[in-house]
């Protein structure tokens, strides 16, 4: 091969350890434990700002952690233990529910995230949604989100969800070949995944969401093309495809770290964002549209995600339970990491609050700019009527930049990413934090 062809392939950007993924601003690194006091003051606040409000629960229980999960999750507990963190959830959502911010307000949205929330029975289920309810009514919520895995969906336990509410389940399906679920340590079996779709498809839920992981350990072409054949024939509402990464918790880095390598055994950056980029190409030309650079929604008119949408635009998210992140009055903050250590302060009353930051209007308005910019369009006029920023006036040298790069396309309208852009948004997102919020390690 001549030195000419050589350089002219593609560089290549090997997947190496670390969080990519912008899910908040400023990131998580900067939230500090002694800055826990402000969460007393956020919820002494009145409510008078017109921000929605969302539940958040945690449920951290799995029957198998996955090799390349990051989430704080238990394979070890039983009934008993469960339960018993199951009521401090509850103990905690009575104390806020009374608080200033709170007391009088239904959420808009509640969203059961885990950990595997179908990990749970049809019991845990009702007696747990009961409860809340009676303390925060969701007779007006316009969103009721559930995650589940395919392995613990049985039709009674796909009916007793949909049963508490739940008008948007998400399957993590994740690959539909055997032999790659297993690898990644997956704990559901391909033909759970059948199963479970058409339970859940018998119940007729609000919206049918799939979850895809691209680069997952083994992946290969002609796996990565089956998944977009067999996404394409169960047709659900909604798809939702991530980029494999490998945070520093998960168990493909302590493998790395004890064998001394630099670069995860995944497919590298370029690969990943050509197979999403084949399959929004595949979903768009069976009647799909891209909603975000994670989405495809089969009828955008009708299928929403209210659970992203409010949080990007500056809801209230009340999180309830082990390592829950929440958004009240402008100040972020999360619980303990641990769930001895979480129920052991709602046992003493105390807030289970392990770190917390007070974020400055300017950090608020950067905050949804970041996470809309995931959505592919911006509009200037939104963040002059909320923010007052003029966005072209204070980006236009990273915009221009980006633009040269062909990444994305801007006017006094505002921004719009390129699909080349919308591919690697979170890798753009960096050229607009704060100075002193620019790191390598996000959480």
């Amino acid at each position: 091969m001549s030195a000419t062809t050589e350089a002219a392939k593609p560089k290549k950007t090997p997947t190496e350890a670390g969080n990519y993924f912008i899910s908040n601003y400023p990131p998580f690194s900067f939230w500090k434990p002694e800055d826990k006091k402000e969460v007393d003051d956020a919820f002494l606040q009145p409510n008078d700002d017109g921000a929605s409000l969302g539940l958040y629960h945690h449920i951290p229980f799995c029957r198998k952690r996955c090799h390349f999960c990051y989430f704080r999750v238990y394979t070890d507990k039983n009934a008993s233990e469960i339960k018993n963190y199951l009521d401090a959830t509850i103990q905690e959502l009575k104390y806020f529910a009374e608080k200033p911010r709170i007391a009088g307000r239904k959420p808009r949205f509640v969203y059961f995230g885990g950990g595997t929330p179908s990990y749970l029975s049809a019991s845990q289920l009702s007696d747990l949604t009961d409860q809340m309810k009676a303390i925060i009514p969701w007779d007006e919520a316009e969103e009721i989100a559930f995650e589940g895995e395919p392995g613990t969906l049985n039709p009674r336990k796909v009916k007793a969800i949909k049963d508490i509410g739940v008008t948007r389940l998400s399957l993590g399906v994740e690959n539909f070949d055997a032999r790659i679920l297993e690898i990644n340590g997956r704990a559901h079996k391909a033909d759970e995944v059948y199963k479970a779709y058409e339970a859940a498809q018998a119940e007729n839920f609000d919206q049918l969401n799939i979850d895809l992981i691209a680069g997952m350990l083994d992946e290969t072409e002609e796996n990565w093309q089956r998944n977009i054949e067999e996404t394409l024939r169960l047709r659900p509402d909604s798809v939702t495809i991530y980029q494999m990464e490998i945070p520093y918790n998960t168990t493909i880095y302590k493998e790395m770290k004890a064998s001394g390598a630099l670069v995860a055994p995944v497919a590298d950056w370029q690969v990943k964002r050509r197979w999403v980029k084949e399959a929004f190409e595949a979903l768009e030309s069976a009647g799909y549209t891209i909603t975000s650079g994670y989405t495809a929604v089969l009828n955008p008119e009708k299928t929403k995600f209210l659970y992203r949408d409010e949080l990007w635009t500056g809801a209230d998210l009340l999180g309830l339970g082990v390592a829950s992140i929440s958004h009240i009055a402008g100040v972020h903050y999360q619980n303990v990491n641990e769930i001895t250590q979480y129920t052991d302060a709602i046992a003493k009353g105390d807030l289970p609050i392990h770190r917390a930051h007070r974020t400055t209007h300017d950090e608020r308005m950067i905050r949804e700019y970041l996470l809309q910019m995931k959505l592919g369009k911006v509009s200037s006029q939104y963040f002059k009527d909320k923010f007052g920023v003029d966005l072209i006036a204070r980006y236009g040298e990273q915009l221009e930049e980006l633009k040269g790069e062909e990444l994305l396309d801007y006017d006094a309208e505002g921004i719009t990413l390129r699909r080349r852009g919308l591919l690697c948004v979170d890798n753009l997102l960096f050229k607009f934090f704060l100075p002193e919020h620019v790191t390598s390690r996000i959480v």
